[in-house]
């Protein structure tokens, strides 16, 4: 299979790694202090909901990708009365100490530091610490609208492909001053329009070149975790659509220009792609249980998570933040021995029910470690 054989040669190809060792957090969301060490391969964090379990993995994740995962904005990331939200990690780079620290204030004010230097823009730190998170928010992939979906498409290619970043902030640029041009009350300049058009179209044919390549090497490696996880019970697959799947960028934008005048901003473009899950050639939106959903989301996320691996040389840090409600045990103990026996890097878990993963993870890896949390504090269980 695939993923067998990949996995198999990445064991013994690659010798990088990388994991979080240590994390210092202050003011971070209900996380008033906390200190924490981790081991290099499972973690795991048991608590009710709403004790700060889940914002321990999106402070590891905001080290990471200098935001939340939860899509929440940058003035819930400090703890109320509060000005400030610190936050540090000492990370093992195959064998170096590197530092990331990152500050958010109530003024608005972002700080990313690297080793106590301060990047000049935060997005050239997106990609150095690779992560993965799997989460119960993910459902919004399958039932949310398309920009859900382009959302997952930036998150994995941003890390893996910097050209590819710079052409989304640019392409993103340049479409938001094609629909103010639109929108004007006076007859749009051709000439400008033209302007803005031709580099649309060079961002764009880049970014759809990229999202091409992704679609279909998520779609190979999710349909071979899937057959892992259900035992092959269903085939589930992944299409990628496009306006560029019909035509280039420039071509597209003269077709709509007399439309896109009509409506007052661009019809068409990248802006508009989207992704089609299938199970058996159906929708899975509309044709599978919850449990199906949860499993195809959880193999759509470990093809991520491969695919970047292979790009780095190293495995991403993993967060399964809750993901095992709705799973039968068979699949839980499938998901945990595949991600904790397979190279999979450093792993956190979060979950309300320690009984479920306890004895599992502690016969699986000696070096595991394990913490409550209640209130935001956090205790260590030996």
């Amino acid at each position: 299979m695939i993923i067998l054989s990949t996995i198999s040669y990445l064991r013994t190809q690659i010798e990088m790694e990388m994991h979080i060792k240590t994390l210092t957090l202050s003011n971070f969301k209900n996380i008033a202090s906390a200190q924490l060490e981790f081991s290099p391969n499972i973690n795991c964090i048991w608590g009710d909901n709403g004790e700060g379990k889940t914002n321990l993995l999106d402070a590891v994740h905001y080290l990471s990708m200098t935001k939340s995962f939860l899509q929440s904005s940058d003035r819930f990331t400090y703890t109320y009365g509060e000005n400030e939200a610190i936050l540090c990690g000492h990370y093992d780079l195959n064998g170096y100490d590197e530092k990331i620290a990152i500050s958010v204030k109530s003024s608005g004010d972002k700080t990313v530091k690297k080793n106590d230097k301060q990047y000049t823009k935060i997005s050239e730190h997106i990609g150095h610490i690779p992560v993965v998170v799997i989460s119960p928010s993910d459902t919004s992939l399958i039932h949310d609208s398309g920009e859900e979906r382009r959302r997952f498409m930036n998150i994995v290619l941003s890390q893996t492909d910097q050209p590819y970043l710079r052409a989304m902030q640019s392409y993103n640029r340049v479409l938001q001053q094609r629909n103010k041009l639109l929108k004007s009350d006076t007859p749009p300049s051709q000439i400008l329009l033209e302007a803005f058009s031709g580099q649309l179209g060079r961002d764009a044919g880049y970014i759809h070149q990229k999202r091409g390549e992704l679609a279909a090497e998520l779609n190979s490696l999710a349909s071979e975790f899937y057959t892992l996880l259900s035992d092959g019970k269903e085939s589930v697959s992944l299409e990628y659509t496009s306006d560029l799947n019909k035509g280039t960028m420039q071509e597209l934008l003269e077709g709509s220009y007399h439309r896109d005048t009509i409506l007052k901003y661009t019809s068409v473009g990248i802006q508009r792609d989207d992704f089609d899950f299938l199970m058996n050639g159906y929708p899975i939106k509309k044709c599978s249980s919850q449990g199906q959903q949860k499993t195809f989301l959880i193999s759509l996320k470990l093809a991520q998570l491969s695919m970047m691996r292979k790009r780095y040389g190293f495995s991403p840090i993993l967060l399964l933040d809750d993901v095992f409600d709705k799973l039968d045990m068979k699949r839980v103990e499938q998901l945990i021995n595949m991600v904790s026996k397979e190279g999979f890097g450093q792993l956190f878990v979060t979950d309300s029910n320690k009984v479920r993963i306890s004895d599992l993870v502690r016969k699986l890896d000696s070096q595991s470690r394990f913490y409550t949390v209640s209130k935001g504090q956090f205790t260590e269980v030996k």
